[in-house]
């Protein structure tokens, strides 16, 4: 297995404007320090407990991203030190994030989740959800957090055409809310792809993909 590699292909075949969450979840840290030695910096994890320890285990340089489902409870171990949590999806989270970023005096980066795929199984809001939230006072009262764009991910399938749609309904949610823009909203990432679909993903629109069996072989849920 040739993380380096691996990472340098997928680095190679994306245009310069997508930024690659190399998605750490499951794996060992001397295997994304290998990734870290050829120079990557961006990593995700899905669980808090895991991205806390590897934080304290690794260099401090390093870009943590939350992509998974997060619960509000676990918000106060990472708002120290995360750096762009993915999975929002749904304001009493979002004024979670609000408090214990203000503990920290920082202001924390954040992805609306928008659900775009059929599956039950996967969390999100919807567009309009998120229009409800942007345009509130409520909102325009969170002050230590920032939403930078929104994340959604696809149905797990084979069938291009569908992928295809649901990406393209979360590009053009994204379109739709750009002119609600304010000092807490600065929509510029749009975050969808992985492994098996980030190319479809780049040419409808995605400006962050999240990869990680491409990168570090398939994972080991065992552990």
């Amino acid at each position: 297995m040739n993380i380096k590699n691996n990472l340098k292909n997928i680095l190679n075949s994306i245009p310069n404007h997508v930024t690659l969450v190399a998605v750490s979840k499951t794996k060992p840290v001397p295997e994304i320090m290998q990734a870290y030695d050829a120079g990557h910096r961006v990593f995700g994890e899905n669980k808090v407990q895991d991205m806390v320890e590897k934080y304290e285990e690794m260099p401090k340089d390093i870009e943590w991203h939350m992509i998974g489902h997060l619960q509000r409870n676990k918000v106060k171990y990472m708002a120290s030190f995360v750096s762009l949590i993915h999975g929002v999806d749904n304001f009493k989270l979002l004024k979670e994030i609000n408090k214990q970023a203000e503990k920290h005096n920082r202001v924390i980066d954040c992805l609306f989740q928008i659900k775009i795929a059929e599956e039950d199984s996967k969390f999100g809001m919807s567009a309009e959800e998120a229009s409800n939230i942007l345009s509130s006072e409520a909102f325009s009262e969170l002050k230590n957090i920032k939403i930078t764009g929104l994340m959604g991910m696809a149905t797990f399938t084979d069938d291009t055409t569908q992928i295809k749609q649901e990406f393209s309904t979360l590009k053009k949610a994204f379109e739709n809310l750009q002119p609600l823009e304010c000092f807490n909203f600065k929509p510029k990432t749009i975050s969808m792809g992985m492994s098996g679909d980030y190319k479809l993903a780049i040419d409808s629109g995605s400006t962050m993909i999240r990869v990680g069996s491409s990168i570090f072989g398939s994972r080991n849920y065992t552990n």
